[in-house]
């Protein structure tokens, strides 16, 4: 899953790397080094823009809200929860089956957040000896220190409870596609801890390397079997994982800090 993560690229560098055509400097967001579910986040789509006669998709950098709200749902109050979407289901899912043929996005991040419950952490608890195991963090990123494009999905929400004219009138969301880990070797591993993705966590986001980039966000490719496709997981020994600070399990807690590598897990959460 990703329930966390960090994007700290200024939005003049993510317009170089993706090639934006478009961005508002009044939506620039500062630095985030623990992104958690309902904040806004920077999104990567392709759209034509408002209030212009030109139909031609436009490459956009935009400030969503991450927690999906689906276009026919009464309330908001559901986002929050789906901050994820299956790419094994996400074309079936109503929730996610109309914005997966029209509003695919891409979420641009430094790496992601996952948490491993220590071995002897599993052994008290199995004992009965402590009920909530002490999880150690570590953070996913790429091996080469670019950027971390997550597969997204975004969706317009009318809270009709408002005036069309006011700025809250629409809301504009988005959710990560998800998929399974890589069970292959680590490009680069811990000194001691998990050697694969899949013994951090079962599941992943789905990380778009560039050559999908423009496929995925083509607003004229709807179909479903076709769009299917470019969730294939991408090549193995991309990633690296290392321990950082439990002060990450706070959302509260933000600064660059959190992403300092550590020598090895915590005291008392060794994997």
């Amino acid at each position: 899953m990703c329930g966390r993560y960090a994007a700290s690229r200024r939005p003049e560098d993510l317009a170089g790397i993706f090639e934006i055509e478009k961005w508002e400097p009044e939506e620039t967001l500062a630095p985030d080094y623990n992104v958690a579910p309902t904040k806004e986040v920077y999104a990567v789509l392709d759209r034509p823009l408002k209030d212009t006669d030109d139909p031609r998709p436009v490459r956009q950098l935009r400030t969503l809200k991450w927690g999906l709200v689906p276009s026919w749902s009464k309330t908001p109050e559901g986002g929050a929860r789906m901050i994820n979407a299956r790419a094994e289901t996400v074309h079936e899912k109503p929730s996610y089956r109309r914005a997966f043929t029209s509003r695919r996005c891409i979420l641009p991040a430094d790496g992601y957040y996952e948490w491993v419950t220590g071995t002897q952490e599993r052994e008290l608890e199995v004992e009965g000896k402590k009920k909530r195991p002490r999880k150690q963090p570590y953070f996913v990123t790429p091996a080469d220190g670019s950027v971390f494009a997550m597969a997204g999905l975004y969706e317009f929400w009318r809270d009709k409870t408002l005036p069309d004219d006011h700025p809250q009138a629409w809301w504009v969301t988005c959710s990560v596609i998800t998929t399974e880990a890589e069970t292959s070797p680590l490009a680069v591993g811990p000194a001691e801890g998990p050697r694969a993705l899949a013994d951090i966590h079962p599941r992943m986001p789905l990380m778009l390397t560039p050559d999908r980039w423009d496929a995925w966000l083509d607003p004229s490719r709807t179909d479903a079997d076709d769009l299917r496709a470019l969730l294939a997981a991408p090549p193995a020994g991309l990633m690296r994982a290392y321990p950082v600070t439990t002060a990450v399990s706070n959302v509260r807690n933000n600064g660059p800090e959190l992403l300092k590598e550590l020598e090895g897990p915590e005291e008392g959460t060794l994997f």
